[in-house]
Formats: C-alpha cells, structure tokens, sequence
C-alpha cells in the first residue's frame, strides 16, 4: 500500500484572494513506513509575498523568483502522488489551494471527499478531544524532535510523516516484525523438536518482510 504525507506553504490563507503556493512537500510511505523517497518544489508565485508570510517560512520573493511556476511542475507532482493515499494535516487547506491552481491550468482537481485522502487533524481530534492538535502540539505529544526556526513543506511532511506513524503505533510496531522470529526458550527446552532436510522456496510477501526487517533493525 502507497500512501504519500503531503504540505504546502503558501503567500496566505485564500487562493481566491489571489494568494498562492510558494512550495511542496512530500515524503513517500510504503505499507504506512517512509521509503525514503521524497518529493519537493519551490514555486515561484509570481506575486509580492507578505510579511506574515515571510515571517512563517521565510521565503523571499527573490528566492522564489527564479523558480517554476505551478503549470512547470503540475504533472511531475501528480505523478509522484498518483493512484496514492494522501496524508495531510488540514487537508481543505492544502487541497484548496492544490484545487485551485489545478483548475486554473484545466487539469482535473484532486476529490477532496475521497476515502484516500486523511486528514490527521480529524485522527487527532479523536484521539485527543478537547486538546490542541497543531502539528507542533502533536511533535510535543508524541515527543518528536522539532528542530525549526521556520516552516517548510518538506520538513513538515517528514514531521507529518512521524506524528503519523505514533498515530498508528509509532516505529515501535515493526518490533512484531521481530518478535514473529523469536520462540520462547522454555518451550524449546520442554520439546523434542524434529528437523525437516526440506527447503522451502520463500514467497514475494515473506521477502519483502525480510527486507523490511533488516532494514528496521539496520536502521534502530
């Protein structure tokens, strides 16, 4: 299962007031666990950008002036997220602004009522009601490390990303992974266990898992 975490970061809150996205991030997720593989733009909003803006991600208007623009980019960014679950925190939000710059190129925008787009604000609020789930206050939560000064889609796709993986069990759960290849000792002692000389050929499925625990213990 594909899925890619996905942020934007904008000149402003409403792309009908002509405000527009000055960056995309995305981090990609095989079977709910970054591959590693990432996909990021800056985007030149041919606009001025304003100093509230500014201030949250600081991105200049020279910095992004020789930038593409979103028509550049539209079709390299729905490649990568094609045929994927979507995972965004604020999701009418970001797929407001992504909609918009679709429409005005007249390519087809993303349906924001699909079953493959999650919202993790709409996880949060039912696992913490009544609390604060900013991205920051759910960083702080789920005591993940938040080393910025400013905002970033990418750096906050990849924070996305890990609030997302808590959500659902944190890296902890490919400890079952490793747990399927362990057997208690008091069992063996207590059994006459019988060798077989047969060789079985592994499927596709128990390789794939194989690799994935390498990588996790690889990586621990």
């Amino acid at each position: 299962m594909r899925s890619v975490s996905l942020d934007i970061e904008t000149t402003g809150f409403e792309p009908l007031e002509g405000h527009k996205i000055v960056e995309i991030g995305c981090v990609e997720l095989i079977d709910n666990f970054p591959s590693g593989k990432i996909w990021q733009k800056y985007i030149n909003p041919e606009r001025s950008m304003p100093n509230d803006a500014f201030k949250v991600h600081g991105l200049s208007e020279d910095f992004l002036s020789n930038k593409p623009v979103f028509s550049d980019i539209a079709n390299d960014f729905l490649k990568f997220i094609k045929d994927s679950s979507l995972i965004i925190h604020n999701a009418k939000f970001d797929l407001k602004f992504i909609n918009h710059e679709l429409e005005v190129i007249n390519i087809k925008p993303i349906d924001i009522e699909s079953d493959k787009i999650i919202d993790t604000i709409d996880i949060a609020k039912k696992l913490f009601p009544g609390q604060s789930v900013s991205l920051d206050a759910l960083c702080k939560r789920y005591k993940i490390n938040v080393d910025r000064k400013l905002h970033g889609a990418l750096l906050d796709a990849e924070l996305l990303t890990e609030v997302f993986l808590e959500m659902h069990g944190g890296r902890q759960q490919y400890m079952n992974l490793v747990s399927n290849f362990r057997t208690d000792k008091s069992e063996m002692d207590n059994k006459k266990i019988k060798y077989s000389k047969d060789i079985y050929n592994l499927t596709k499925e128990e390789l794939d898992y194989h690799e994935k625990l390498l990588e996790y213990i690889n990586n621990y």
